[in-house]
């Protein structure tokens, strides 16, 4: 009997080596797949169950087994689960009491990172109220067009805050919008003071049936990302899209005993629905910053016994330029999710501090298809697998870079990219993978929508990025086409930047796109400008435009002087050759022009700054 044991471990063990060398990602891919349809059966459960089980509810549930496990660390503070969800208690009550919210109510949060954000967000959703996450880089116009097009009745600001919301009260009171300031007392008009109210309030448990209405397909946030329109559009979140993406730290091995840092701001959807909620639906403990901090991170690592961080490439290029010490590989961190990172700052990465388990990935916001890396292969941001196209149906289309728009066979239908090939990537629009829109933008929803591609009369979701798919079945991200750019992590309009360019007394017009700089991830702005006649162009007032209405990642560092703008036959302007000419002296006639934040002007481009550009001595 022991015999016969022994052969039959003896050959599972040849047949699993003999699968390895034909499958090499033979378990990785099977892990991926077994935990994505366990997952994939919780949510089609939550659709079914009434009343319907939101994340609230899971968050509800952590705090009935474990109310005293530490849920947040910030700042030398800790605050538990029983301690998060009482104090979200007081703020939902508060927020009845002075504001009139009930079910459907959507409030907007201006706020910066930190744990009231948490516990605000936790009492809206008791009572049913959606949530807009405002990016609390943005001032002035931008903020007016991100609050209206949600719909919101209401705003909460951090204090440091108070002079952004100042700038636009006027319109706010105007609109009999109520403000809240989450400070003890507030003297200025219009806005009202709430922690106060808060400290007031009961914490007792709020009734369920304050959101009974509330189902699976309910608008849950409203995440803001830029577009063609040069201002944010408010991407639609429903309870579905939250619980898919709360998933991912599932999908990528994350368990109830890890501890993640989160740096990334929370208006993001990584720091907010990858980070914070997918820390809720693994019931783990949280360290949260309230901006990323390369000096201090792997301390902070240490002291808190993180396992889990988040990344975009810019941190990840950080943490590689800090000075190298013998502790640099003392910690636990296990794990880190993010997107965005380039090869070679990968690979040092992990030379330099460890084998962590890198997981890639690509998403939209508001988009029905996604990549996850889970087999950490440097470079990729995802594998293609039979189980995921089958849900999330997808394909690679041929694109064409010059005229910005897919190429189309004699039928009018799209051709589908070979295996190797660069393409754009589309998701087909079904019930499972659906595509909601942008509130209050049916022109941008629509500008989305990409119709007769493989068939007539289908529909899909044009992501705007290039990808490509390698022939072993790898993901690779190529670059993003159309009117946005990334820079820092963050998502570029190229039209909004061109409109604040164009508040410059001498300029007449503006082109605006991203270019690369060797040793950077993503691209930084630059702008083709034409002057009105008779003008010379006023480096000052221009350099006042863009610091007093664009935050820092979206101001245009280099400016190029031309005589006229080229336009193609539809009149759209002409950007391929500008980006590949970039911002080099040496091969550009045009006059140029750099951001130089401290003589507060923009300045001439010298080969001398070129060259410190190139060396890193002057930092973007």
């Amino acid at each position: 009997m022991y015999i016969w044991f022994t052969v039959f471990a003896g050959l599972a063990i040849l047949s699993l080596a003999f699968i390895k060398s034909l499958f090499p990602h033979f378990v990785d891919d099977s892990t991926y797949i077994l935990r994505s349809l366990k997952l994939g059966v919780r949510l089609v459960k939550y659709k079914k169950i009434k009343p319907f089980y939101s994340i609230v509810d899971c968050f509800l549930d952590a705090v009935k087994r474990h109310p005293d496990k530490v849920f947040l660390h910030f700042e030398g503070r800790q605050y538990s689960y029983g301690e998060v969800d009482k104090q979200s208690n007081k703020v939902a009550r508060a927020l009845q009491a002075a504001a009139g919210l009930k079910e459907g109510d959507t409030v907007a949060l201006f706020l910066a990172n930190e744990p009231s954000y948490v516990w605000t967000w936790l009492g809206l959703a008791k009572l049913g109220c959606p949530a807009a996450l405002l990016n609390f880089n943005i001032r002035s116009k931008s903020l007016l067009h991100c609050f209206s097009c949600c719909g919101a009745k209401v705003i909460i600001a951090s204090p440091e805050l108070q002079d952004a919301v100042e700038e636009v009260l006027p319109t706010l009171i105007e609109q009999e919008i109520r403000v809240f300031l989450l400070s003890e007392s507030c003297s200025i008009d219009g806005i009202s003071a709430l922690s106060d109210k808060v400290s007031q309030a009961s914490d007792q448990p709020l009734s369920r049936d304050l959101r009974a209405n509330i189902n699976i397909r309910s608008t849950a946030l409203y995440i803001y990302t830029s577009g063609t329109t040069g201002l944010p559009k408010a991407a639609v979140v429903t309870h579905e899209r939250v619980w898919a993406a709360s998933f991912l730290q599932a999908v990528c091995g994350v368990t109830a005993e890890d501890v993640f840092y989160i740096n990334l701001p929370l208006y993001h959807s990584a720091g907010f629905l990858i980070g914070m909620v997918g820390g809720i639906e693994r019931g783990l403990t949280i360290f949260l910053r309230r901006k990323f901090s390369a000096s201090q991170f792997w301390d902070d690592c240490r002291k808190y016994n993180v396992t889990v961080m988040q990344y975009i490439g810019e941190t990840m290029r950080y943490l590689c330029n800090t000075p190298m010490k013998d502790s640099d590989k003392n910690h636990s961190v296990r794990i880190a999710i993010g997107n965005g990172v380039r090869v070679d700052v990968w690979s040092e990465f992990l030379s330099r501090f460890g084998d962590i388990k890198v997981k890639e990935l690509y998403a939209a916001t508001e988009g029905n298809i996604g990549f996850i890396n889970y087999t950490s292969k440097i470079g990729a941001v995802g594998r293609v697998n039979f189980v995921h196209r089958f849900f999330f149906p997808y394909t690679l289309i041929k694109f064409d870079i010059a005229k910005e728009e897919p190429v189309r066979n004699s039928e009018g239908l799209c051709i589908q990219a070979a295996r190797g090939e660069t393409g754009l990537l589309v998701g087909k629009v079904t019930q499972r993978s659906p595509f909601v829109g942008y509130a209050g933008n049916k022109q941008q929803t629509e500008k989305k929508r990409l119709r007769d591609v493989l068939k007539k009369g289908d529909l899909y979701f044009n992501t705007g990025d290039l990808l490509r798919f390698d022939h072993n079945n790898f993901v690779y991200f190529q670059d993003r086409v159309g009117d946005t750019f990334r820079w820092k992590g963050e998502n570029v309009a190229t039209s909004e930047v061109a409109d604040i360019l164009t508040l410059a007394h001498c300029i007449l017009e503006a082109n605006v796109y991203g270019v690369q700089v060797e040793g950077h991830e993503g691209r930084i702005g630059m702008a083709a400008l034409t002057l009105k006649e008779g003008e010379d162009f006023d480096s000052s007032d221009a350099y006042k435009q863009v610091i007093t209405y664009l935050p820092a990642y979206a101001r245009p560092r280099f400016i190029r002087i031309q005589p006229c703008l080229e336009m193609t036959g539809t009149f759209k302007m002409k950007k391929v050759k500008l980006v590949e000419e970039g911002f080099n002296p040496d091969h550009i006639k045009d006059p140029l022009y750099f951001l130089d934040p401290e003589k507060k002007m923009y300045v001439p481009m010298t080969e001398e700054i070129y060259r410190a550009i190139a060396s890193r001595e002057i930092k973007l």
